[in-house]
């Protein structure tokens, strides 16, 4: 079965968990917390949420909503003018009002990757991806417990495995690997498998699923 066969019956509900995890591990956050080391090497738990905001945002913007994040996702401030959650749920907002605008019969959307337009279903897991793993990444670093299950990550992984033509038509691979070369994603972190989607999604984008709080994996 190809993969964005595999995802059509599932885009929409896991694109709707990746948001609710992201919003409430936001929404969990002390005050005393925003400057906390994560997971993401070199960036703290506000930039981490700028970063998350922005990119939801630039897919919104390439499905025709909204204007995109106001500033680079890939260099965040770490300042935040008001509400981190307000700041996410206006993000999660917008990108549901386009995904929504999607019909189960469009092919193929614009996506704000280097690989441009995408297979509908693999685009939207892609993008729920993009929001559930920095979930993780805020709630390994401000103490709470993970936002991921085992139904989630297996949505995720499979489209983060996808097979597709590399951008700038380079050979067919793995959807995550260019973007590892490019640095959004760490090394694959070595792990026997065991049957469990959650630790083998983490390891598969560079993170280590022992990771505690205050902990670095990528």
């Amino acid at each position: 079965m190809h993969t964005d066969i595999a995802l059509t019956a599932v885009w929409r509900e896991t694109l709707a968990a990746a948001h609710r995890a992201l919003a409430d591990v936001v929404a969990g956050i002390r005050d005393d917390q925003w400057h906390l080391p994560t997971p993401c090497s070199e960036w703290d738990v506000t930039q981490v949420i700028q970063h998350a905001a922005g990119d939801q945002l630039a897919y919104a913007k390439f499905l025709g909503v909204g204007n995109g994040p106001a500033d680079n996702p890939f260099a965040p401030s770490g300042t935040i003018d008001g509400s981190p959650a307000a700041l996410v749920r206006d993000a999660i907002d917008q990108t549901a009002v386009a995904w929504a605008t999607v019909t189960d019969e469009t092919p193929t959307v614009p996506t704000p990757l280097p690989h441009g337009a995408l297979p509908t279903s693999v685009a939207a897991v892609l993008c729920a991806l993009d929001a559930a793993v920095h979930a993780w990444d805020l709630a390994v670093a401000t103490g709470q417990a993970s936002p991921l299950d085992e139904k989630l990550a297996g949505a995720l992984l499979t489209a983060a495995r996808t097979v597709n033509p590399a951008p700038g038509g380079g050979p067919e691979t793995a959807i995550v690997e260019p973007l590892r070369q490019w640095g959004a994603y760490a090394p694959v972190v070595d792990g026997a498998p065991d049957g469990d989607a959650v630790a083998e999604l983490l390891r598969y984008l560079g993170r280590d699923p022992g990771t505690v709080r205050g902990g670095r994996s990528s």
